[in-house]
């Protein structure tokens, strides 16, 4: 392409965490001569407050293109563009504020998770504390590239794994329910036959096929219905969680 990716350019101290990109067209397009990305290190779970968002919106808009990706597949808030000499402006504004760079190049990628025990009832673990503690303990790794290759960790609460850990990371920490699993024989019923209302009341959930939708599709074949009672095979059960996410 036109693109050149990557490049000598950096901030203090700092090998990662910035993308020089250069175009071969800058006579004919002198605006994007340099366009480097910034990566900046997301909270844990991605929670930002207004006045979070509003102050790296405002430091990007004063030392970038304005463009943002909310966020890259390795997590971070991903700046799109700017220019040589804006890079170490941006840095200082971004420090001045708490945030810092991310993880780029042959280096620890950063740390990403889902929201966890913050906002989801799956969750087997505090996702959200582990990222937030990898985080610190890789900060070397993470800002002075000295990997062969890039190294990516992601922690997902449960096998619904909604930050993609398993596809997306070289260590994917996945949350599993480790004692044997509970029943609620009425609920699982009430299911079926299209009785079971939300916690919140109203319509009731329609009818679910607990045969054909559930335990026919047990990628361990652990699981019966008999129209009345549902049973599981411990022994057999890899915590998949396919049965309690539909």
């Amino acid at each position: 392409t036109h693109w050149k990716h990557g490049g000598i350019v950096g901030v203090l101290g700092y090998g990662s965490g910035i993308i020089g990109r250069y175009s071969d067209l800058q006579d004919e397009f002198p605006g994007v001569e340099h366009f480097h990305t910034v990566r900046v290190n997301q909270p844990s779970g991605w929670f930002y407050t207004t006045k979070a968002l509003r102050d790296l919106c405002a430091i990007w808009d004063e030392h970038g293109s304005s463009v943002l990706n909310v966020h890259g597949s390795t997590g971070d808030m991903v700046f799109l563009g700017t220019t040589t000499d804006e890079l170490e402006p941006c840095f200082v504004a971004l420090t001045a504020k708490g945030w810092d760079l991310g993880g780029s190049g042959s280096a620890m990628r950063t740390p990403s998770c889902c929201v966890g025990k913050a906002r989801c009832e799956y969750a087997c673990y505090d996702t959200m504390d582990l990222c937030y503690v990898l985080t610190q303990e890789f900060q070397f790794d993470m800002h002075r590239p000295s990997f062969p290759y890039k190294y990516k960790i992601k922690c997902s609460g449960c096998p619904n794994d909604c930050v993609a850990a398993v596809a997306r990371a070289d260590m994917s920490v996945i949350g599993v329910w480790k004692d044997d699993i509970r029943i609620d024989q009425a609920a699982a019923k009430a299911y079926a036959g299209g009785e079971l209302k939300p916690r919140a009341g109203g319509t009731p959930y329609a009818k679910l096929d607990v045969k054909a939708d559930v335990t026919d599709l047990c990628p361990t074949a652990c699981m019966k219905y008999d129209g009345s009672k549902l049973t599981i095979d411990n022994k057999n059960c890899n915590h998949c969680m396919h049965c309690i996410s539909l």
